[in-house]
């Protein structure tokens, strides 16, 4: 039988040892291991990668370790506004949502406007709208708040600062959420989630929701989930330039994974990193930031979940 697989992430960024401490990134580690373990039930039970990594993001949109659903960043208007893709590499269609607010799983209604509308890419009123239309229960403020990012934003509140989600300077981790899959038919999927940044204005979009930018998947080549700074993510068109390497310059999805994050997107000064799958199962997590919270699982045995190099 084909090896099957998934991959998560929590997001990247220099995140300082001595800032993390023992319980926290404990919690992190369980976080992510249990994302990881319920995403790839979904593939052992014979489901698709599609739901699998609904599934994973998910499980981390509910927590509130991660900025992307219930842990979402404050805007500079202190609103949380959120973005998600998910895309299927079997037949290349794709759902994505921006700016939406009060959606507990911003990965499921991306979900929704890939196989329940004719569109690709809704925003804003639009896509509140439509989650309207499919009964979405719109959370209430509370449901958002996290004391750690309330206090994240009052420090640079009315200043032209904006962070990518923790807070000194030292600890800029790019807060994140995504999974990769590969399934038992040897189909791939990506879907990616996050809060954006800390003190937003002008509703900024960074390359979460983007396909081809944070997210990407085709059975061709691989899927790809990208976590880091989303403006040079967005320019670099990261996760369709590592499929295009694998597709038009045969390299294995390590090679094109390493060739992007660790070379081309510093070339143009962008930190961050990406996790990606192929249809054989082989999973790649380069980053070129200090650490990733990243966890793999594949049906070959191997197991990881990792924060630092």
């Amino acid at each position: 039988m084909k090896t099957f697989s998934i991959a998560i992430h929590g997001g990247a960024g220099t995140l300082v040892k001595g800032m993390m401490t023992p319980d926290l990134e404990a919690a992190y580690k369980s976080a992510l291991k249990l994302a990881l373990t319920e995403g790839y039930k979904v593939i052992e039970n014979d489901g698709n990668a599609v739901k699998a990594v609904e599934v994973a993001v998910k499980y981390l949109e509910d927590s509130h370790l991660f900025n992307a659903g219930k842990g979402s960043v404050f805007t500079a208007a202190g609103t949380h506004e959120m973005d998600a893709s998910i895309m299927d590499g079997k037949t290349l269609e794709a759902g994505a949502v921006s700016l939406i607010t009060g959606i507990k799983n911003p990965v499921t209604l991306a979900k929704d406007v890939m196989e329940k509308s004719e569109h690709v890419f809704l925003a804003g009123e639009g896509a509140m709208e439509f989650a309207k239309q499919l009964d979405y229960k719109i959370e209430d403020d509370s449901y958002f708040y996290d004391e750690f990012r309330h206090n994240q934003w009052l420090e640079i509140k009315d200043t032209d600062s904006f962070q990518l989600d923790h807070s000194t300077k030292k600890d800029s981790k790019f807060g994140t959420v995504g999974a990769v899959a590969c399934d038992k038919d040897g189909n791939i999927a990506a879907a990616t989630s996050t809060g954006g940044m800390t003190n937003k204005k002008w509703g900024r979009v960074g390359d979460s929701p983007m396909i081809g930018s944070g997210n990407y998947a085709n059975n061709k080549t691989c899927a790809v989930s990208c976590t880091g700074s989303g403006e040079f993510f967005i320019r670099a068109v990261v996760a369709y330039d590592v499929s295009c390497l694998m597709e038009h310059k045969g390299l294995s999805l390590k090679e094109a994974s390493q060739e992007v994050v660790n070379k081309r997107l510093l070339e143009i000064k962008g930190d961050g990193g990406l996790i990606a799958v192929d249809a054989n199962g082989n999973i790649a997590m380069p980053f070129n930031t200090e650490g990733m919270y990243r966890a793999s699982k594949s049906s070959s045995g191997k197991e990881e979940i990792s924060i630092y190099k």
